[in-house]
């Protein structure tokens, strides 16, 4: 698995494209780095960079923005709606994959550390990257902004971890750190009152508002034992947010920073504004994500959002972020793009284009021609994924049929079951020719010294044990698809009873084909134990296809005489 981290600078500029396309220019001249997204705010007067890499590209690639953005935006001018300090106000790393949070956090440091030497930045680091236990916190560390960082440097306390302790009325200061995956997230009101959205704000962040007593607003601060104020949590947990006027699109806005989406999922975030929102007499008409959102959020609040409509949730992962769109309204003020929003598919955009990606007439023709790859194990593969699609379709369809409506959920649980199925199936076509292409490059490196002839050996013997592993894993799901298709065919919609038939068919040629690839590779596999295993285990697995082939096809035809 790839190391990657992501690196989300957000640069205090937001309406000079040009300056804007310096800075980022910066950033894709480092190979090995992908830039995902630029998100320019008119009214913050910020922009929200996203990239991508390898660590060390991408610490290169920071370094080198960072730098710019001090050369090109001056401090001493800028006024937005967004809380900042510096030029590049925040540099947070980001894991991704391959890398462990403290692995992440020795990034951070480093990349601090080369923004103090290097270009001369005043540098604080915050939350797990944070050096001093009271700098966790951004909004402890950036207190007084801009306007108070100069009386700020003058406190010995404050003194920043990496850099000039010298203030610098062009750059200010920046905020490093390493950070869970945060969300920012803004919540459109169908208000211009900065009062009101703040009210709003203050009822679901986490750290709420100074409890008074009588009115909210003028009643007297209420105090502890040591006369300072009491605060009054709000209703989100790991939520910051405050509400602003964005003039650009004459709306103010909720601002939500979403820091623990297994805590609060955007969804919950929404719908609580909703809830408050309402309490006070404004309704939310829509909202937007700044920068990137995991795949895994939006999918959940399309689930959320079916699940309220009581309709099955084993639908694609395309209708799930289309009903999440929607039902969020995050193409109120601009278009909301997946894959440029959503990160998993911001990367694989930038990648080779897969099997899967290619359409069906496509597949059908590499298929056909001269290479030996894709071959039968990709094909069996698909044919999988097309059997448990019918299974998938049928569930889906029952969920909904009229009469059937308080049976929603059952059909739900295997419409999921069947969709699980059919995603990894289709993840296995592009694997097989994957591991097809890892065996032919294990034979051809260089068998010259004895040394080279066992390297060459042992990287063999592991592409053939891969080789083998691929299309065991399609003969595996493959058939527990099968029980969803005898269970559709039993119970699902009868209109559909010969769709699961036909995902019987698919299903156990996909178990029957995947087994003719285990069979060929074990034999050139050395550990004969271990091929002996996989033959054993692959005859009942095929066993196992047929007898359901033959029982899911027995209730098909019974219940169409």
């Amino acid at each position: 698995m790839a190391r990657l981290i992501e690196c989300v600078p957000n640069f205090s500029e937001g309406r000079d494209l040009a300056v804007i396309r310096q800075i980022t220019d910066q950033i894709e001249s480092v190979e090995g780095v992908r830039l995902l997204d630029v998100d320019p705010g008119q009214a913050t007067h910020r922009t929200v960079v996203t990239f991508v890499g390898e660590p060390e590209p991408v610490l290169d690639a920071a370094v080198l923005a960072v730098r710019r953005a001090a050369e090109l935006i001056d401090m001493r001018r800028h006024e937005g709606e967004h809380p900042r300090f510096g030029a590049t106000d925040v540099c947070p790393l980001v894991p991704i994959s391959g890398i462990t949070m403290d692995e992440t956090v020795e990034y951070a440091r480093a990349l601090a550390k080369r923004l103090g030497e290097e270009v001369g930045i005043t540098v604080y680091c915050y939350e797990h990257a944070a050096l001093i236990e009271d700098r966790k916190n951004l909004a402890v560390v950036r207190a007084g902004e801009y306007e108070g960082l100069q009386q700020r440097l003058s406190d010995p306390h404050w003194a920043p971890d990496f850099g000039p302790a010298k203030f610098n009325p062009r750059s200010g200061a920046t905020a490093v750190s390493a950070r869970d995956f945060l969300v920012a997230y803004n919540v459109n009101l169908n208000t211009t009152s900065t009062r009101r959205a703040n009210a709003i704000a203050f009822d679901v962040r986490e750290k709420g508002r100074i409890k008074r007593e009588g009115d909210a607003l003028t009643g007297e601060i209420v105090r502890d034992a040591a006369g300072a104020p009491v605060w009054e949590p709000g209703s989100l947990k790991c939520v910051k947010g405050i509400g602003w006027y964005i003039e650009e699109y004459g709306i103010a806005q909720i601002s939500m920073n979403l820091t623990n989406l297994a805590v609060t999922p955007v969804h919950v975030a929404f719908d609580e504004v909703c809830k408050q929102a309402r309490n006070r007499g404004v309704r939310v008409t829509g909202s937007e994500l700044v920068g990137l959102v995991p795949l895994a959020a939006i999918l959940d609040a399309g689930r959320y959002f079916l699940e309220q409509q009581k309709r099955s949730l084993g639908v694609s992962d395309r209708e799930l972020v289309k009903i999440a769109v929607r039902s969020m309204g995050l193409d109120e003020l601009t278009p909301f793009d997946p894959q440029e929003k959503i990160i998993e598919y911001a990367i694989a955009g930038r990648s080779a284009k897969r099997l899967v990606d290619r359409s069906l007439v496509e597949f059908v023709e590499v298929t056909a021609s001269e290479s030996p790859a894709p071959g039968g194990g990709s094909v069996a593969a698909a044919l999988g994924a097309l059997g448990a699609a019918l299974g998938t379709m049928v569930a889906n369809l029952s969920s909904h049929k009229r009469g059937w409506d308080e049976r929603w959920k059952e059909f739900s649980d295997w419409a999921e079951r069947g969709k699980a199925c059919h995603v990894e199936l289709a993840a296995l076509i592009d694997a097989d020719t994957d591991a097809f292409d890892s065996l032919m490059a294990a034979f051809g490196l260089p068998k010259g010294s004895e040394a080279e002839q066992q390297a060459s050996r042992a990287a063999v013997e592991a592409a053939t044990l891969h080789a083998i592993e691929v299309p065991f894993r399609t003969m595996e799901v493959a058939l527990e698809s099968m029980d969803v298709l005898l269970e559709m065919a039993k119970i699902g919609n009868p209109a559909s009873v010969s769709d699961a038939g036909v995902g019987a068919l698919c299903a156990r040629s996909a178990v029957m084909g995947a087994f003719l690839n285990v069979r060929i590779n074990t034999k050139s596999l050395e550990d004969k134990t271990a091929a002996r295993d996989f033959l054993a285990r692959g005859a009942k697995l095929q066993e196992r296809a047929n007898a359901l082939e033959s029982e899911i096809l027995a209730v098909v035809t019974q219940s169409m005489e």
